[in-house]
C-alpha cells in the first residue's frame, strides 16, 4: 500500500521490539480461537498459556493454535512465573471478577488486556481502572476497531491534516450479528456490544463530543427482550464537526427471504478533502480486507485507492496487544488505556440515556 499520503505502514500497528512476552489467555471461545491467537501468532508474539471455564475446550484450542501450556484454573495459570501479561476474553459480566482475581494473586503480572466493554456500569469500570493503577498493572482495553486498517489509515490522514477541518463523519452498519447467550441478560444490547465500536472510533478520529442525540428501537428479528437493537446516534463537537452512527442490526428481511445488502461503510468529509471506506467484517469468515479511497482539493478530482491484504478479523487484534506490550517496554500509558476507555463507556452511557429519556445529553464528566 503506497501513495502520496499513506505509506506502506500507515494502516498497520507499531509492534513491540520484544516479541517473547509470556502471554496467558483467559477464555477459549470463538474470539480467542479465531482472532486473538491467530493474530498474535502472525505478529510474532504467540500466547504461552491458556485457561478456560471448560478445560477440554481450552485444550482443543491450544492444540489447534499451538499454545504450549493449558491450565485447569486461572490461579494455576497465574502461578506460572513466565506469564507476564494476561489477555482476558470472557463475557462482560464476568470480566471484573477475573481482573480482580488477577490483581489479588501473589504473582503480579505486568499488564492486562481486557475486552470491551470493560464493565457494564461506569462505577464498576472506574473501580477496575483505579484498582489496576493502585496495583501498578497496565490496563489496555481491546477496542480493536481502532486497528481496523481503514480506520487507522484515515487516522493517519487526519493527523497529517490532509482533509482540512472536519465537517461530517458517518459510520453506517447494516449487518445481522450473532448475539451471544450472555448478551440476553444486560440492560443494553446494541449500545455496549455493537455501537461501542463506532462510538470509540469517532472518539479516535474526532475526540470527545459536546452533545449526544440518540434514538433506538428493538430489532424485530431478535426475539429476547431488549430496548436498543437499532441505534441512531448524532454527536455534536465544539469545533462545529458533526458525526453520526447508524447501527442497523435488522438490515431488512434478509433472513426472511428478501435480497441482502449488508456492510459497514464510513465517510469523512473535511474542508479540503473527502475519504470513505468499508469495513470487511460482515463477510466473516470470508477474508475481506477493509478499504479506503480519498480525494483532496489538490488532486484535481482524482481518487486514491490504496489497498492491503490484512482484514479487521483477525489481523487487527494484534494491534491492541501490541499497544499494551509497547507500553510495558516504554513504561508509559497504553494507547487504549483503561483510563481513556472510561470516556468511551461514558459515551455509551450518554447514548443510552439520550435514547431512553428522549433528550439531548451534554457530554462532560465521565460520571455523567
Amino acid at each position: 500500500m503506497t501513495d502520496d499520503l499513506l505509506d506502506a505502514q500507515a494502516h498497520l500497528p507499531e509492534l513491540p521490539r520484544r516479541r517473547d512476552w509470556g502471554i496467558g489467555v483467559v477464555g477459549a471461545g470463538f474470539i480467542v480461537r479465531d482472532c486473538h491467537l491467530p493474530a498474535y501468532r502472525d505478529a510474532g508474539f504467540p500466547a504461552s498459556a491458556i485457561t478456560s471455564r471448560t478445560e477440554a475446550t481450552a485444550r482443543e484450542v491450544a492444540e489447534l493454535r499451538g499454545v504450549p501450556r493449558v491450565y485447569s484454573t486461572l490461579d494455576s495459570m497465574l502461578d506460572d512465573p513466565d506469564v507476564e501479561v494476561v489477555d482476558v476474553a470472557v463475557p462482560p459480566a464476568e470480566q471484573p471478577a477475573v481482573i480482580r482475581r488477577i490483581l489479588a494473586h501473589t504473582h503480579r503480572v505486568k499488564g492486562i488486556l481486557a475486552q470491551k466493554p470493560l464493565a457494564l456500569s461506569m462505577a464498576e469500570a472506574r473501580g477496575l481502572v483505579d484498582d489496576c493503577e493502585r496495583a501498578g498493572v497496565a490496563l489496555q482495553v481491546n477496542q480493536n476497531m481502532r486497528f481496523d486498517h481503514s480506520v487507522r489509515a484515515l487516522k493517519r490522514m487526519l493527523d497529517l491534516g490532509a482533509l482540512g477541518d472536519p465537517v461530517l463523519a458517518t459510520i453506517e452498519l447494516r449487518a445481522i450479528p450473532h448475539w451471544m447467550p450472555w448478551a440476553r441478560d444486560g440492560r443494553s444490547l446494541s449500545t455496549f456490544i455493537m455501537s461501542i465500536h463506532h462510538l470509540d472510533t469517532m472518539r479516535y478520529w474526532l475526540g470527545d463530543p459536546e452533545r449526544v442525540l440518540a434514538s433506538t428501537r428493538p430489532d424485530p428479528r431478535t426475539k429476547f427482550s431488549h430496548v436498543d437493537g437499532i441505534n441512531l446516534v448524532i454527536l455534536e463537537y465544539a469545533n462545529g464537526a458533526r458525526a453520526s452512527c447508524w447501527d442497523d442490526v435488522w438490515a431488512g428481511p434478509a433472513r426472511e427471504g428478501s435480497a441482502a445488502d449488508l456492510g459497514v461503510r464510513w465517510r469523512f468529509e473535511g474542508t479540503e478533502g473527502l475519504a470513505q471506506g468499508t469495513i470487511g467484517w460482515p463477510s466473516w469468515p470470508r477474508h475481506r480486507p477493509s478499504t479506503i479511497e480519498y480525494s483532496t482539493v489538490r488532486d484535481g478530482g482524482a481518487w486514491h485507492r490504496p489497498r492491503w491484504p490484512q482484514a479487521w478479523f483477525p489481523d487487527a487484534f494484534s494491534g491492541t496487544m501490541a499497544g499494551l506490550l509497547r507500553a510495558l517496554e516504554s513504561r508509559s500509558e497504553p494507547d487504549i488505556s483503561g483510563r481513556d476507555n472510561l470516556r468511551t463507556i461514558a459515551l455509551c452511557e450518554a447514548v443510552f440515556t439520550a435514547a431512553t429519556e428522549h433528550r439531548v445529553v451534554s457530554f462532560g464528566d465521565p460520571s455523567g
